[in-house]
């Protein structure tokens, strides 16, 4: 559950901060337009409006944009801290950070790079709470949730949370890329039933991946290739009455194409996924490029409410209506495709 309390604080603390916005520098531009650099701007960002004693600095910065160079940034950094690891800390929802950082750093990539449309708009309901159930694939930062979830925003004048993997949050990989409150601060919801529905119950926008994910580790073979779909979404918007809003993305396959998941590699790790493709040995000379994917253009097509999935129906029922809903979005894919 949010505390209100601490998200009003920071909110009022970034409220201060945003009466001097982020500007982009020449080597901002440079960190945009260079894959290497994406993280850069992330963090750059975030200390702006956040303090941040245990992140990095600019001379680390210019270390990850040569090859190799994101290790001896890394080995900098753990000296400075005094051969340890940068704090782990729990941070809250905080609704204005996240505009101002769609604003200054999302609206750009968003817009020029991913290319983002919002299509059959007319379908998304105006008002109220909604879980927006979508394909969800690319085997790289979600950035095809990242890219739903700002324009919905835009459409909808409101803020939007994504349910995500708890790697996102807590994996050691993640703590050196990004601050440690990164994800949740920007709305991150970890991928638990009991956060999922206390999101739920704060009568918020929730991007959900109901193939979880199964979607991203399915491969390059089976791109567009609905997998199975979990069930607690449907038992949550009956439980709670909140319509889902079903929604097709074509163009998230490609974010980081002709991959293979390493499953093996990937359980030695403990990451959700480790996919294997040509990218592979640009990310192990530039680890920075972890939050970059490839160019492409991200359509969604948003398809008719349900608001009545489950009926309170047993588990048999419930299970037959997911797997309905995965069929006809695959057929939605396959016609779009086509």
């Amino acid at each position: 559950m949010i505390n209100q309390h601490s998200e009003n604080l920071s909110n009022t603390q970034v409220e201060k901060v945003s009466e001097q916005s982020y500007k982009f520098s020449w080597f901002d531009w440079f960190c945009l337009w260079y894959p290497p650099g994406w993280l850069i701007l992330f963090n750059r960002h975030w200390q702006h409006y956040h303090a941040d004693p245990d992140g990095w600095n600019l001379l680390e910065y210019g270390l990850f944009l040569i090859p190799g160079g994101f290790y001896i940034a890394m080995l900098s950094r753990w000296l400075r801290l005094g051969c340890r690891s940068p704090r782990k800390e729990t941070g809250e929802f905080e609704p204005n950070y996240q505009q101002v950082f769609s604003t200054e750093i999302l609206s750009t990539i968003i817009k020029y790079y991913f290319r983002g449309e919002l299509q059959q708009i007319d379908q998304l309901p105006q008002t109220g709470p909604m879980i927006v159930a979508m394909n969800h694939a690319g085997m790289c930062f979600p950035w095809d949730f990242i890219t739903l979830a700002y324009l919905i925003g835009e459409a909808r004048g409101t803020t939007v949370q994504t349910l995500a993997n708890t790697a996102l949050f807590e994996h050691p990989w993640m703590i050196w890329w990004l601050p440690p409150q990164w994800s949740q601060v920007l709305g991150g919801v970890r991928a638990e039933l009991d956060d999922f529905e206390a999101a739920i119950t704060q009568d918020r926008i929730i991007l959900y991946a109901p193939e979880g994910v199964r979607g991203p580790i399915k491969g390059w073979k089976k791109r567009y290739q609905l997998q199975k779909f979990d069930v607690s979404f449907i038992k949550l918007s009956d439980r709670h009455h909140i319509p889902i809003v079903p929604v097709v993305c074509i163009g998230s396959e490609s974010l980081h194409p002709w991959t293979v998941n390493l499953q093996k590699l990937q359980r030695l790790f403990k990451l959700p996924f480790l996919p294997l493709s040509p990218l592979m040995l640009l990310l192990m000379l530039f680890p920075s490029m972890g939050v970059w994917a490839m160019k492409t253009r991200l359509r969604y097509f948003i398809q008719p409410v349900k608001n009545d999935m489950s009926l309170n129906k047993g588990r048999a029922a419930i299970y037959q209506q997911a797997q309905q809903l995965r069929e006809n979005l695959q057929i939605q894919i396959n016609q779009l495709l086509s």
